[in-house]
């Protein structure tokens, strides 16, 4: 009985790899899936504030300091000009 180990080996390697290639596409298409379903019915609230010149839209209160340390940043770097 002879066994052409290289040939069984590429034949688990093309299986194994397609099959988590498979997977991987299978995951995105659902996750894509679970992410219109949950914007449609639980839609983030928005609140905009105005910087300068310009209208920054927040989704969540928690990133208000990040948006203003931005703006202060903003703000300095336009005046240093």
């Amino acid at each position: 009985m002879e066994v052409n180990l290289i040939a069984e080996s590429l034949k688990f390697l093309v299986l194994g790899m397609s099959t988590v290639f498979m997977f991987l596409v299978l995951m995105v298409f659902v996750l894509n899936l679970q992410a219109q379903i949950i914007t449609k019915y639980f839609p983030a609230s928005k609140e905009n504030i105005n910087v300068g010149n310009s209208t920054l839209e927040l989704s969540q209160k928690g990133n208000l300091a990040i948006v203003a340390a931005i703006a202060a940043s903003l703000k300095s770097y336009k005046q240093s000009k």
